[in-house]
């Protein structure tokens, strides 16, 4: 019996038959999570073809459905004015989200593209950390001025009503000269006074507000404090230039607390995703495990002053914790993956042989890395080859079983129900522990003689 065709390889024959109508109408049924898992097991021609055969909509509603850093790849491989006329069709901070993702020769040659007053908005909040309020506020907001009536805001909303029908709107805000923030209107303020009313005799003035600079943490704390559907930002000037909603900074702070978690696991550069290149994946994990290396031998360093009392075999045992524990870096950063991916819906627990097949290629490279690398300061340390061979064939051994474990393990442990983020790591160590242990004294046992006498 065939199983049943997955969401990928139905777009796949989409794309293929160049049948717009129906792909559109397909991807339309897709959720998000759903949507960025089938875009990230697409060929790579085959997601740039997607993207140029949906219309600029469509093609920023599929955008905004993905992760901004696969989106920026997705983008940045495009022609410029393609990728503007997609880029003009997002709200402003996802703009700003996939744009802060590219190099900046990429970013500035799509801005160059897209419709001037876009571009300069763009740029404007670009200038701003992403972790403050300017970094997080959108700029589609309402704005009028104190001195305008009820009536001129109906005749606005409803000549514009197309535009602003996509905009957040839960007040409209009150500006003065050089849009001096002065007040806020709720919409129902708008239902009930004479229609000749002036803003200024309904607003409710001085309201609360954010600086441009103001942090994240500040933003929290306001939000904590005051449940509103967002807060407008002002520069020094008390001058109105966007709104921060509070999933932003729900959003905001959940990614930086799984940098923090990427970061601890080894995961240098950013986020990572196994959609991504090859020796990119196996760089960002290596710049940081090459360090380890370094303090595992400062570490070992405290046994090895009394090396020249012990035999043979005590020597090797200088090797077995960093063995061990190198094996155990690559294997967290394999689990940090896959806690992300799982998360984000980009894998699913039953995908066992896909996230093997993919990391089995990085642990296979980084294994080799960095047993040279320990293999030739065994050697260099010694003076004996075959102590270094059998180091280094141990840990790269070790590396790539607990790479691929690692890979795997949070999927097998939410199959079986378990939370993967508090069993991974522990169960991960014993593992990898025994393995590096194994792989060291089996290995030495083979050559025996040739580690006799050092």
């Amino acid at each position: 019996m065939n199983s049943p065709a997955s969401s990928w390889e139905i777009l796949s024959k989409l794309i293929s038959t160049e049948n717009i109508p129906e792909l559109s109408k397909y991807i339309d049924t897709l959720s998000a999570p759903e949507t960025a898992r089938a875009i990230s097991r697409l060929y790579p021609a085959d997601q740039q073809r997607l993207l140029a055969m949906l219309s600029p909509e469509d093609a920023a509603d599929l955008i905004e459905d993905i992760p901004e850093e696969q989106a920026a790849d997705l983008v940045e491989e495009m022609n410029s004015e393609q990728a503007a006329a997609i880029m003009e069709e997002l709200s402003s901070d996802h703009v700003v989200d996939v744009l802060a993702e590219m190099g900046d020769e990429a970013s500035q040659a799509i801005l160059d593209k897209m419709d001037r007053e876009d571009a300069d908005e763009a740029r404007m909040l670009l200038e701003y950390p992403p972790d403050c309020a300017g970094g997080l506020m959108i700029s589609e907001f309402l704005a009028y001025n104190a001195d305008a009536t009820i009536q001129d805001v109906l005749d606005d909303l409803q000549t514009n009503s197309e535009e602003y029908a996509d905009y957040h709107v839960q007040y409209f805000y009150v500006v003065e000269r050089k849009e001096k923030l002065v007040g806020v209107l709720r919409v129902h303020d708008l239902l009930f006074p004479a229609r000749s009313t002036c803003l200024r005799d309904v607003m409710i003035p001085a309201p609360l507000r954010m600086q441009d600079n103001a942090s994240l943490r500040e933003l929290q704390e306001f939000f904590d404090e005051h449940p509103l559907f967002g807060i407008p930002v002002v520069d020094d000037s008390q001058r109105l230039v966007g709104v921060v909603l509070p999933a932003a900074v729900e959003d905001a702070a959940d990614k930086k607390k799984t940098s923090t978690f990427l970061r601890i696991s080894g995961i240098i550069g950013g986020e990572e995703f196994r959609t991504m290149p090859l020796y990119s994946r196996s760089g960002r994990r290596l710049s940081w495990l090459s360090m380890n290396i370094v303090l595992n031998i400062i570490a070992a360093s405290v046994i090895a002053l009394y090396q020249d009392t012990l035999a043979a075999v005590i020597t090797l045992a200088v090797f077995l914790p960093m063995v061990s524990d190198m094996s155990g870096c690559s294997g967290n950063q394999a689990v940090a993956v896959s806690m992300r991916e799982l998360s984000l819906g980009l894998v699913r627990p039953g995908e066992l042989l896909w996230v093997l097949a993919k990391e089995a290629r990085v642990g296979l490279i980084n294994g080799v890395v960095l047993g040279v690398l320990l293999g030739s300061i065994a050697y260099l340390w010694k003076g004996n080859p075959w102590l270094g061979i059998v180091v280094g064939g141990a840990l790269a051994a070790n590396t790539l079983v607990s790479v691929t474990l690692g890979g795997m393990l949070p999927l097998l442990l939410k199959r079986l129900k378990l939370d993967p983020a508090l069993v991974s790591s522990p169960l991960l160590t014993t593992v990898t522990d025994m393995c590096g242990f194994f792989f060291v004294l089996s290995f030495a046992s083979a050559v025996l003689p040739q580690l006799i006498g050092m």
